[in-house]
Order: structure tokens, then sequence, then C-alpha cells
């Protein structure tokens, strides 16, 4: 059935683990937060940028980011609207409100570090169990499943022959990967983003470039011919017209504006009152926005907190 997880007996995890690691040793992109002189923070700050947005996009945000900010201490030391500001137009906003409370955590708990143990990563705000689990694995070289959805993927075809895994990560899925992870605790951290890498760049969503594929020979989806993905249809996100589309008109008039911006200019910004006014208000209740007297607004300020 459509992301069923049982690994089948005959599987090779050894002969799995030297075709991937092999193949990314040779095709692995140089992205900054994989450089071995990486900060543990710079490593929190791209995983948090790639959450549902491309290596293209996060690559000018993610430099300018740490230029900026190159520390916890130093974000935490600003105010929540330049986070905000600085974040442009990457998009899912409260990102950025999120680091801006991480780097805070670090500060208030860990001296201005980010903090090496799965579990306090995890109490740090905004971080859940993928990103935790990335972190550890790629700043501290620790072992454990990080499972993005490019690696739910080539799971899914690799070792139980469907075309997509289930529209959200199982309990199963977390323990498939988990066996899979290298028992060696050098190599685990690289399985990791192996198998991710693998997933972005040849297992692709649309186009798998199978014949490219370091596994191809053990491959259940290839063996069994490729077959269509039948599970739950997987929806397109629309953009033009939504109310995230008009939070982020809303959103880049206060970014781009320096102070207070009046109502009549998110007014000008977009046409349709209701609707203006329902994303102004999910603005607001993100902590994106505060509203000021006078039908004012700001982007927010030294009291802003991590909300929960």
């Amino acid at each position: 059935m459509p992301g069923s997880v049982a690994a089948p007996l005959h599987l090779d995890a050894a002969a799995l683990h030297e075709s991937v690691l092999g193949w990314y040793a040779q095709h692995a992109r140089d992205l900054p937060w994989r450089r071995p002189d990486v900060s543990a923070w710079a490593v929190l700050v791209s995983e948090v940028m790639l959450q549902q947005t491309s290596v293209a996009r996060v690559l000018p945000a993610y430099e300018a980011w740490m230029v900026r900010w190159p520390t916890p201490t130093a974000l935490a030391a600003a105010e929540p609207g330049a986070a905000v500001r600085q974040w442009g137009r990457l998009g899912y906003p409260r990102r950025a409100l999120r680091l801006y409370a991480a780097a805070q955590a670090c500060v208030d708990r860990h001296d201005g570090s980010v903090p090496s143990s799965l579990d306090e990563l995890l109490a740090l705000p905004g971080v859940g169990r993928y990103t935790a689990a990335a972190v550890a694995s790629f700043a501290f070289g620790q072992r454990h499943a990080v499972l993005d959805t490019n690696v739910r993927r080539v799971h899914a075809r690799a070792v139980t022959g469907v075309a997509q895994p289930s529209l959200t990560a199982t309990a199963a899925e977390w323990r498939l990967a988990a066996d899979l992870v290298p028992t060696e605790l050098a190599r685990a951290a690289t399985w990791a983003v192996a198998v991710m890498e693998l997933g972005a760049v040849v297992c692709t969503a649309r186009a798998p470039r199978c014949d490219e594929c370091p596994i191809r020979d053990s491959c259940a989806w290839l063996r069994a011919g490729r077959p269509t993905y039948d599970g739950p249809p997987r929806r397109a996100q629309g953009y033009e017209g939504t109310d995230r589309q008009c939070r982020g008109r809303l959103l880049a008039v206060l970014r781009d504006t320096t102070g207070p911006v009046s109502r009549a200019q998110l007014e000008d910004a977009w046409s349709d009152a209701e609707q203006r006014g329902r994303a102004l208000g999910t603005l607001v209740a993100d902590g994106l926005v505060e509203p000021l007297a006078a039908d004012y607004y700001r982007l927010p300020v030294r009291e802003w907190s991590a909300r929960t």
C-alpha cells in the first residue's frame, strides 16, 4: 500500500551504504553549510531556510544572513523586525522569527552557542524533530535518522518499491530511517546528507534520473517497473490570489518602508478589503506585524517574545 515502509528481508544495507556514500563523495554539491569549518549556527540557519525552499533561493539569503549575524548572540541583540526584514522574499517569514527566538534561547540557556544534544536542540523554539536531528548530525557528527522529503522519497522507492512516500512521515518511516543509518559514527552523518542529496538531484519527485542512480540495480521501485503513485491526491499549492500572496504583499510594504506604515499604504498593496483584513490579522497573530495607534503598523520590536 502507498507509504508502506516494511523493509525487505533481503536488503543489503552495507551495499546500500557503499553505493550511496561512494556516489556522494564524487557528486556532492559544494554548499557553504556543508564545509568542514562551518559553525553549528550556520547549519541551523541553513536548515531553517531550506524548509520548503529551494537551494537556489536560499544561497544568497543565507550568505547575507551569516554576514550580518554570524552567531546567535549577534542576532539576539537585534530587533525581531530586523530578522523579518532581512528574510526578504524567501517565503514563510515566520521562520525568521523562529530563528530569532532560537538565537535568544541559545544566548539565555547555552552561553550563546547552539547546543549539541538532541534534547536541547528540540527544546529550542521552532526546532522540530527533523531540524534537531539534522543539526546534531551535520554540525556535531552524531548518529541520528534525518528524515526530510528527499530522504523519504529515496527510502520509499529504493526500499519499499512505491513511487512516493505518504503525505506525512509516519512512525514506521522513522524506524526504517533509523535502521538504515550506518552503525559507524564516522559514516552516519555523511549517510544522512548523502541520501538527502541523492533525493534532491537524482531521485527527484517528478523526473527521476534512474540511469544515473548509484542504487538502480537494487531499487525496489525500478525493479517493479516504476509503478505510478496511487495514494491520496497530491495537490500543488497555488499562490496567485491567495491569502499567502496577500500576506506577502503587505509584509513587503512594511519591509521596504523605514518606520511605521499607514493602513492607507497597505490598502494600496492589496485591493480586496476583506482578504486584506484577514491576511493582516494573521500577520499580527503570528507576531510578524504590530498594530500601533491611529491605524499604523510596524515590524516587531524588542518587546517581541517567542510564541509557543
